[in-house]
């Protein structure tokens, strides 16, 4: 078993990481204020089955694989720094939206909701980088390595669905709150902007491991 220093470590950065705008919460904050907290947790179901193949692919060594491959580490970790750099341009760009601004979507089913909330997360390069660059930094080579895996993925699933769901049952209010406080929409959109391109900065800047 890890230790509970390594287990308290990675929480906190699981939980860092969640806070962090990305993907998964803009879909689950556009559908909650969409169609309701209800498929924003249907939604949720699919982020979370997303977070459970991540482990799964950890815990059998795909990690270990791409680490052991510059190139393909070095793809993943840039690729994902210039999503998010898109991302954070997205927010403060001209015509831009905070994800707590009411949008018009159309109404999905409990079947597509689900499916799009997998796909977002499985396209999701917070969630890539999580796994394949920051987790193995926590395992023991001397300990059981398959169970470790399989405890750090469970604290960050059960983390990030917790916090996700606060997020997709409390989204109406939060927007509604914004809606008559632009100069709050404003702050949030540049807060968000910068914490994400803050995140590109320094997942670009990492030194191989």
């Amino acid at each position: 078993m890890p230790e509970v220093q390594s287990l308290i470590a990675f929480a906190l950065i699981a939980l860092g990481m969640v806070l962090t705008p990305g993907p998964n919460m803009i879909y689950l904050i556009s559908r909650s204020i969409c169609q309701g907290p209800a498929a924003g947790l249907v939604s949720l179901g699919g982020v979370a089955l997303g977070f459970v193949v991540y482990m799964v692919f950890a815990a059998l060594g795909i990690t270990a694989l791409l680490l052991a491959v510059p190139f393909a580490y070095d793809a993943l970790r840039f690729a994902g720094a210039l999503y998010l750099l898109y991302l954070a341009w997205q927010a403060v760009r001209p015509g831009g939206r905070s994800p707590f601004q009411v949008r018009d979507l159309p109404r999905d089913g409990p079947r597509k909701l689900f499916l799009m909330g997998l796909v977002t997360n499985l396209l999701n390069p917070k969630v890539a980088v999580l796994y394949l660059s920051l987790l193995p930094q926590f395992i023991r080579p001397e300990g059981d390595v398959l169970l470790q895996s399989l405890v750090f993925g469970s604290l960050q699933i059960m983390i990030s669905v917790t916090v996700n769901a606060l997020i997709a049952v409390t989204a109406g209010s939060i927007a509604a709150f914004l809606a008559g406080r632009p100069l709050f929409m404003l702050v949030q959109r540049w807060l968000m902007s910068t914490v994400l391109a803050s995140l590109a900065v320094s997942i670009a800047a990492e030194a191989r491991r």
